[in-house]
C-alpha cells in the first residue's frame, strides 16, 4: 500500500509539474531535473537564484520549498487559501487538474513588485488569521518534529539527575531527524487527542524508518529520549513515533557487553560510570525513635516506613545517605542490594525465566547492525523479541531448531542498531533490565538542558526551581 501511495504521489506531481512547466513556456523535462526544476522554478516566480542553495540546509529547505512552490501555484492565479494546503498536502491531485485546465494560465512572476501590481490580491482578515495559523502549526511542526522539541519528566526514574517536574529542550539534530513514520497525525498531540481519548493519528499510512545524517552518534552515558518499546504490544499496539516517549541513560551502545554486579553496572568488563546524583533504596534502621517525615519530604526524599518497627526505606543518593547516616537517632543505614541468583521480586525481569534481578544481572550483548548471533537455548530468549517485533521476522521453535520466516536458521544477523537504557533511580526505574533493548528507530532525540523546573511538593513561591533554570544535561 505504501509503494502504491508513492507511486501515485511522485507519478500525479511529476505529471502536473510538466504541464504547468510548459505552461510557463519551458520545456517540460526541466521539471525533471531536481535543484535544476527549482532553479528555473526561482526564474519563473522572480525569487533569488541561490534559494536552490538553501535547498540543501535541513530545517530551511522544509520552509524554501513550501515558500517556493506556493509561489509557483501563485504564478498561475491559485492564490487562495485552499490552493495552497492543495499544493502542501496533496500537489499529486492540484498539480495535474491546473496542469490540464485551459482556463489555467501562467500570469508571471509571482514574488515580483510588477505582478503584486498588476494582479492586486487583498487577502480577508479571515485569510489573513487562517494563513497565520496555517503557517504557525507548518513551523512549529517542523521545528518539533527536526530540530527541537520541549519534554516534561513525569517520573522519578532518573531521580536526581533529572527531577520529576523538569522541563526540557530535547535535540533532534544530534542524532539526526527522524523522519515521520506515521506522517498523517493531528498536530501537537503525540498519541492521543485530550478530552476525546481517541488517537491523534492515522496508521492506514506508515512509512519506513529513515532519519537524516546528525552532528553524533549516540555515545555511552548520553541521556536519550526514546519511544517506549513495549507498546508495540497489545493493548497498545501503536506504531513506532506514536510509542510514549521515554528518558534515561544510554548504558550500552551498539556492540557492547552489559552486566550488572552488586548494582555496579559494568560494560565490556570495566566498571561502568556511576552518575553522581543516581539513587538507590537505603535499609534505615532506628535506635526505636522514629524518623521525622516531613523533615523527609522537605528534602525530596522518596519512601518511607516497612511497617516494622524501627525500619525505613527511602531512595537516596550517596551524598543523602551519609547525610542521614549522621542523624543521632539512626543506628544503620545500608542500600538493599538483591543477590545474584535471586529472582527479581516486584516484577519481571527481561527475559522472563531468568534468575537475573536488578541488581545482579547479565552478561547480556547489546546488537549491532551486521552482528550474527548464534540461535540458542541461552541466546533465543534475549533476541527473540528483536528478531520478531522489531525486525519484524516470524520465529518458531520446532522438534529439529528455530525456524525464521519459514527457513531453518542457526544464525540471526541483525538489521538494526540496539542500545542498553537505564535509569538513574536505580532502584525505582523501569529499564531495560525490564523490557530489553531499544532499537534505532526508537530514538527520538539528545536532552539537551532544563528550561523550566517545578517542584509540585514546593508552596507557591517555592514552586520553581530557579537554580535548575537553563541546567545542562550530563
Amino acid at each position: 500500500m505504501l509503494t502504491a501511495f508513492l507511486v501515485v504521489f511522485f507519478l500525479g506531481t511529476q505529471i502536473g509539474l510538466w504541464l504547468l512547466f510548459v505552461k510557463a513556456g519551458r520545456p517540460g523535462w526541466e521539471s525533471l531535473i531536481p535543484f535544476y526544476r527549482e532553479y528555473i522554478i526561482t526564474k519563473l516566480t522572480g525569487r533569488p537564484w541561490w534559494w536552490v542553495i538553501l535547498l540543501v540546509v535541513p530545517i530551511i529547505n522544509l520552509f524554501i520549498g513550501i515558500g517556493l512552490y506556493i509561489d509557483f501555484v501563485r504564478c498561475f492565479g491559485r492564490r487562495s487559501f485552499l490552493d495552497q494546503v492543495g499544493t502542501i498536502i496533496v500537489p499529486f491531485i492540484v498539480f495535474p487538474l491546473w496542469g490540464a485546465d485551459k482556463t489555467v494560465t501562467y500570469w508571471g512572476a509571482s514574488a515580483t513588485e510588477e505582478f503584486k501590481k498588476k494582479y492586486p490580491y487583498k487577502k480577508s482578515a479571515t485569510r489573513e488569521w487562517a494563513d497565520a495559523i496555517v503557517f504557525a502549526v507548518v513551523a512549529a511542526t517542523l521545528i518539533r518534529t527536526f530540530l527541537i522539541e520541549a519534554y516534561m519528566i513525569p517520573s522519578g526514574s532518573m531521580e536526581r539527575s533529572l527531577l520529576t517536574g523538569d522541563f526540557l529542550f530535547v535535540s533532534k539534530i544530534n542524532y539526526g531527524p527522524r523522519l515521520p513514520m506515521t506522517p498523517i497525525a493531528f498536530p501537537f498531540a503525540h498519541h492521543t487527542m485530550p478530552i476525546t481519548g481517541t488517537k491523534a493519528y492515522w496508521d492506514g499510512l506508515e512509512m519506513d524508518y529513515r532519519r537524516l545524517p546528525g552532528l553524533q552518534k549516540i555515545k555511552r552515558n548520553d541521556v536519550v529520549v526514546f519511544n517506549y518499546p513495549m507498546e508495540a504490544d497489545a493493548p497498545f499496539n501503536r506504531p513506532v513515533d506514536k510509542r510514549e516517549n521515554y528518558i534515561k541513560r544510554a548504558i550500552g551502545i551498539p556492540g557492547d557487553t552489559i552486566s550488572i554486579v552488586n548494582a555496579q553496572v559494568y560494560v565490556n568488563g570495566k566498571q561502568g560510570i556511576t552518575p553522581v546524583e543516581g539513587q538507590l533504596m537505603y535499609e534505615v534502621t532506628t535506635d526505636g525513635t522514629d524518623i521525622n517525615l516531613d523533615r523527609i519530604n522537605d528534602m525530596r526524599i522518596d519512601g518511607g516506613s516497612t511497617g516494622q518497627a524501627n525500619q525505613y526505606v527511602f531512595y537516596l543518593t550517596p551524598s543523602l545517605a551519609n547525610t542521614i547516616k549522621g542523624w543521632a537517632n539512626v543506628k544503620e543505614i545500608k542500600p538493599l542490594i538483591y543477590p545474584k541468583g535471586t529472582p527479581e521480586p516486584t516484577q519481571d525481569i527481561f527475559p522472563q525465566g531468568s534468575d537475573w534481578n536488578r541488581d545482579n544481572y547479565g552478561p547480556v550483548i547489546v546488537p549491532h547492525q551486521g552482528w550474527t548471533v548464534q540461535l540458542n537455548e541461552q541466546t533465543v530468549p534475549i533476541y527473540e523479541r528483536a528478531i520478531t517485533v522489531y525486525e519484524g521476522h516470524t520465529f518458531e521453535k520446532k522438534g529439529d531448531g528455530y525456524y525464521i520466516d519459514g527457513a531453518k536458521a542457526t544464525s540471526y544477523t541483525f538489521k538494526m542498531n540496539y542500545y542498553w537504557m537505564m535509569g538513574d533511580n536505580r532502584h525505582n526505574s523501569l529499564d531495560s533490565r525490564f523490557w530489553g533493548f531499544v532499537p534505532e528507530d526508537h530514538i527520538v532525540g539528545k536532552a539537551l538542558f532544563v528550561w523550566l523546573s517545578l517542584d509540585d511538593k514546593g508552596s507557591f513561591f517555592d514552586k520553581i526551581r530557579w537554580n535548575r533554570i537553563f541546567m545542562g544535561i550530563h
